[in-house]
């Protein structure tokens, strides 16, 4: 799978949506797990990270790392790290993140605005596209593989839409 082609495409008509999709991603994450998010802004990138939070165990609130570059929230079984490096300018900013340490076998990493710095990611990830539709709560949430370490969940992912009304 190529990161060029959607492995699953969701659509959602609301934020609550959008978490309940990323809660049914939960279920298929593992330690270790880089997410990369893309989107405008207000696509719904920190919502997505806060319903993923909530399914992992995440009991605190989940904001924007905007301001923070790194926000990290324990979960039950796994850390949480919420980077957003949208600021950032230079790649020794983003090895500054220590974001290779941040992978690990104990966490989860969101990337917000991962894609302009696809190039320094270590190792495979997911990226989860969050397109703006018609409507003001309306997005497209689209689902792409960048290396092995997602393939084998290619088929769960396919269905993340499926059920409550979200396909």
């Amino acid at each position: 799978m190529t990161l060029d082609q959607a492995v699953a495409t969701v659509p959602t008509a609301s934020a609550d949506e959008t978490q309940t999709v990323a809660a049914r991603l939960a279920a298929l994450v593992r330690a270790g797990d880089l997410i990369v998010l893309c989107g405008d802004l207000g696509a719904g990138k920190t919502a997505f990270t806060q319903g993923l939070g909530r399914a992992l165990g995440v009991t605190g609130p989940i904001t924007s790392p905007t301001f923070t570059l790194a926000n990290r929230y324990n979960g039950e079984n796994l850390t949480v790290h919420h980077l957003d490096v949208y600021r950032l300018t230079r790649i020794e900013e983003i090895l500054d993140l220590g974001l290779p340490e941040l992978v690990d076998d104990r966490a989860v990493t969101l990337v917000e605005w991962g894609d302009a710095i696809a190039g320094a990611l270590p190792g495979g990830y997911l990226e989860v596209r969050l397109r703006l539709g018609d409507g003001p709560d309306d997005r497209l949430l689209e689902f792409r593989i960048s290396g092995p370490e997602w393939a084998d969940r290619e088929v769960p992912l396919q269905g993340l839409g499926a059920g409550g009304g979200l396909c």
